[in-house]
C-alpha cells in the first residue's frame, strides 16, 4: 500500500473541520451564510452564537474533519430486501483482484448541511494510484454536482476511474469535496458538465503521458477554489484499501464503499441500506434516515 504522506494529494488543502473558530466566523461571512450571518444579524460575531440563539450550530454536520468508513456488498438475491452495512476492516477481500482491473464509479453525494447554506454547487476531485508494471503514476478526476441541502445529488453510477490498475498490495483513493459559492468559479466550473468529463478516466496498462499534465492541471483547480474567497473545503479522506483483513484496515473487494464526515464512532449494526427506498435508514425505524454529509463510490471489476 502506498505510505499515506507520499501518497496524499489532498495535503495542502485544509477543509473547514480544522479551522479555529474565528477562521470559521471569517469564511462564514464570506458565504453569507443564512443561519449564521444572514438577514438583520449579518454583522454578528461568532461568540455571539453562543448562546443558543442557533441551538445545533457548534456540531453542524461539516464542522468534523474526520471520516468514518462502511461497506455494502453486492446483493445477490432479494433485491428488495434491507442489505446489511458492515465497518470496512470486518469484510473478507477479495484477492483476485490482485494485479486486477477495476472501476470507481460515484453512487451517492449526500449533502445534509454544508457551510453557505441553499444549493451547493459542489467540486468532487478523486485521486488514486495507478499501479502500471513497476511505476505508479498518480491520477485524478473532477466533476461538480448542484445539490440542495438536505439532499442528494442526481447521479447514480457516475464514471469516476475505469480500468485503474491495482497493486499487488491493493489501491489507495483519495476523495475531496469543494463548496463554491464565488459566481466567477461556478462558471469556470461548468467546464466539468462539458461532455469530455462525463464518462470518467479512462486508464490502459500501460503509461499515458497526458496523464500527469492532466493531473496536475486538476489538482490544482481544486486547490485552487479550496482557497478562493466564498468557498471553502468541506470534506477530504483517504481510503488504503487491501487484502489483509486488520481489524482497522480497510479490505479490496467489490460492492459500495460508504464514506461518512463524523466524529464519533457509528455502529453500522444499527443501519441498513432499504433498496426500495433508496436510502441509509435506522434498523428499527426506517423515518430516521443517516444524517450525515457522505460520499457513496462503488468498486466492480473491470471487463473488457
Amino acid at each position: 500500500m502506498p505510505n499515506e504522506e507520499m501518497f496524499s494529494l489532498f495535503r495542502d488543502i485544509k477543509v473547514i473541520g480544522e479551522y479555529k473558530d474565528p477562521e470559521i466566523a471569517v469564511k462564514l461571512k464570506q458565504m453569507k451564510d443564512p443561519e449564521v450571518f444572514g438577514g438583520a444579524e449579518a454583522d454578528i460575531t461568532l461568540e455571539g452564537k453562543r448562546g443558543g440563539l442557533i441551538e445545533d450550530w457548534f456540531n453542524p454536520p461539516w464542522k468534523y474533519a474526520s471520516h468514518k468508513f462502511g461497506y455494502i456488498a453486492p446483493q445477490k438475491s432479494d433485491f428488495n430486501q434491507p442489505q446489511i452495512i458492515q465497518y470496512t476492516g470486518a469484510v473478507k477481500p477479495d484477492r483476485t483482484l490482485r494485479n486486477a482491473r477495476i472501476n470507481i464509479r460515484l453512487d451517492r453525494l449526500h449533502i445534509e448541511k454544508y457551510p453557505g447554506g441553499g444549493t451547493h454547487n459542489v467540486l468532487v476531485t478523486f485521486a488514486a494510484r495507478n499501479q502500471i508494471a513497476e511505476t505508479q503514476e498518480s491520477v485524478s478526476f473532477s466533476q461538480t454536482y448542484r445539490v440542495n441541502e438536505g439532499q442528494s445529488a442526481g447521479i447514480v453510477g457516475y464514471p469516476i476511474f475505469i480500468g485503474l490498475n491495482v497493486g499487488s498490495q491493493g489501491v489507495a483513493f483519495e476523495c475531496s469535496t469543494v463548496n463554491v459559492k464565488n459566481e466567477e468559479d461556478q462558471a469556470i466550473l461548468s467546464a466539468l458538465e462539458s461532455s469530455p468529463f462525463k464518462s470518467g478516466l479512462k486508464l490502459l496498462t500501460t503509461a499515458q503521458p497526458a496523464i500527469a499534465p492532466f493531473t496536475e492541471i486538476t489538482l490544482g483547480v481544486v486547490k485552487l477554489m479550496a482557497q478562493r474567497y466564498e468557498n471553502v473545503a468541506v470534506q477530504k479522506f483517504y481510503l488504503g484499501l487491501d487484502f489483509d483483513q486488520a481489524a482497522l484496515g480497510a479490505s479490496l473487494v467489490e460492492g459500495n464503499y460508504i464514506a461518512v464526515q463524523a466524529d464519533d464512532e457509528i455502529n453500522w449494526s444499527e443501519w441498513v441500506y432499504k433498496p426500495d427506498m433508496g436510502a441509509i435508514v435506522k434498523k428499527e425505524d426506517d423515518s430516521a434516515t443517516l444524517s450525515y454529509n457522505y460520499v457513496i463510490f462503488r468498486v466492480s471489476r473491470y471487463e473488457e
